[in-house]
Formats: C-alpha cells, sequence, structure tokens
C-alpha cells in the first residue's frame, strides 16, 4: 500500500469524508531517513518534486555544535541520550530534530533535519 501525506479518510466525530477523486502522485509520501550514529558519514541523494535533488543524512557521527556565543564548532557525537518524540528511537541510535545527543561539550539538541537537509546542526543544552 502506497504511503500517503492526504487529508484523514475519518472525521473526529468517526464519520468518513467521502472523495471525488483518487490518490495523486504528488502526495506520496517517502520513507523516513532514520539516521543512525555510527562510524562514518552516509549520505544518499533523493529525487523531490520536479527533479529537485534532496540530500538525506543516513549515518552520522559528527554535529556542528553552537554555543551561546555563535562560535561554531565540529564535535564527535558519543551517544543519542534522549528523544522527546519517541523514546525508542534512543535504544536504536536514530537522530531526529529535537534529538538529545551528548558530545565532548555535554549535552546538545539537534535543530536540523538530517532526513531532509542531510546536516547534522545542534545547540548546548
Amino acid at each position: 500500500m502506497a504511503r500517503s501525506q492526504e487529508k484523514s479518510v475519518r472525521k473526529v466525530s468517526g464519520g468518513r469524508y467521502h472523495y471525488s477523486r483518487t490518490k495523486k502522485k504528488y502526495e506520496l509520501a517517502g520513507f523516513p531517513a532514520l539516521t543512525k550514529l555510527g562510524q562514518e558519514k552516509k549520505m544518499v541523494a533523493a529525487r523531490g518534486l520536479g527533479g529537485n535533488k534532496k540530500q538525506v543524512l543516513l549515518v552520522a557521527n559528527k554535529i556542528n555544535v553552537a554555543d551561546k556565543n555563535g562560535k561554531t564548532t565540529v564535535l564527535d557525537i558519543l551517544n543519542v541520550v534522549g528523544n522527546p518524540a519517541n523514546p525508542q528511537l534512543v535504544i536504536r541510535n536514530i537522530i531526529t530534530k529535537g534529538a538529545i545527543v551528548e558530545t565532548k561539550l555535554g549535552k546538545v539538541r539537534v535543530t536540523s533535519r538530517p532526513g531532509q537537509e542531510g546536516t547534522l546542526n545542534g545547540v548546548v543544552v
């Protein structure tokens, strides 16, 4: 079955919406990148709508960290500590936006979307 981004079939009350058309190509959803913590960086180019290219980060081990003064440094990721979106992602060492990772400077919150942008940026917590 196709993964879709279209409106839900069900109303809030539990009733059904009746559509007058079928699924469209531009409503298809892609599979999540699930960026993992690994040894070396691994990226893939994915095709977007209109033939545009999107860099998808699959494996990462470094993060660009901005401190309070605005200085940015590249640090190694030691471990994935927390993820408010889903605690199961911490067990699998998957990095998403909002995940808390451990570095030499301390805990860092990821501010970029690695599956969409292809980079890992963060701020010190």
